[in-house]
């Protein structure tokens, strides 16, 4: 279901893995063991082809360890 995550423009992997990140609460509280499912194996998909695009990205240095302390 869904067009293959590698056949997608970089902008569409984005786009559809900020969609499938502000859809992922009512997913879970409210949707179908199926819906749910489906949801979370197509999020895992586009997670891994960013990841494969773009091994190297930008991290915010708040979000590691180091940063948490600092706070």
């Amino acid at each position: 279901m869904g067009i293959d995550p590698a056949q997608l423009s970089d902008e569409d992997v984005v786009r559809e893995l900020r969609q499938l990140h502000a859809t992922r609460s009512d997913t879970f509280f409210h949707g179908s063991d199926d819906a749910l499912a489906r949801h979370t194996s197509r999020t895992k998909e586009l997670e891994a082809e960013y990841l494969r695009r773009f091994p190297d990205r930008e991290v915010d240095p708040a979000r590691l360890r180091e940063g948490a302390r600092q706070r």
